[in-house]
């Protein structure tokens, strides 16, 4: 049977194994407490419709689905997220192998290329967003894309193959306001597995 509501998917490795780039008492915060409240928001957000159209009410169509969109954005995000990590020097790190790194080869010029442009997009997200590297389905190619708060500035239909949080509250612990610390730590715990999987 279908799930009929959105659940908190678990960490695929112990809330300390991203140390020391991640800290045990971050990771733990940010997906207990702030990936929960997202799932907590979705699933009153669908509620709220079911409910309206049990009652044959009308809800605030407008406030209710912009509030989904941000709620299961921060979900589907967060989701992908986790396991774009893996612990370094065990899955996580280092340079990506086999259809990605071909991919990245081919489409940016190197790895080091990309990993420049991907932490610039990442360091000038507007205010709380994320840094994305998609697959555009129209021209094939790689492209990095970065998005505002969970759901502005996405390119519609282009599958999400890394992703990388910069909420202030993915990385306050341990480093404070220092965002760019924090995406230099971010290079290495990538799990380049997962994104082959993902291509």
């Amino acid at each position: 049977m279908e799930e009929k509501s959105y659940t908190l998917p678990p960490l695929p490795y112990g809330a300390g194994a991203l140390a020391p780039y991640i800290s045990e008492e971050q990771l733990t915060i940010h997906h207990d407490k702030h990936h929960m409240a997202y799932v907590n928001g979705a699933n009153a957000n669908l509620t709220a419709l079911e409910d309206a159209r049990k009652q044959g009410a009308d809800p605030n169509m407008k406030a209710i689905l912009k509030d989904l969109s941000w709620n299961f954005g921060g979900h589907y995000l967060h989701s992908l997220f986790w396991t774009s990590l893996a612990p370094a020097g065990s899955g996580g790190g280092g340079e990506p192998t086999g259809a990605i790194g071909e991919r990245i080869q081919a489409d940016f010029g190197s790895f080091e290329r990309f990993k420049k442009e991907f932490t610039i997009a990442a360091a000038s997200v507007e205010g709380s967003g994320w840094a994305a590297l998609t697959e555009c389905p129209l021209t094939k190619k790689l492209q990095i894309m970065q998005i505002e708060k969970h759901n502005t500035n996405v390119f519609p239909s282009c599958p999400i193959l890394l992703v990388l949080d910069l909420f202030e509250h993915a990385y306050y612990i341990d480093y404070k306001n220092d965002r760019a610390a924090f995406i230099q730590a971010f290079w290495n715990i990538v799990n380049w597995d997962e994104v082959n999987k993902r291509l």
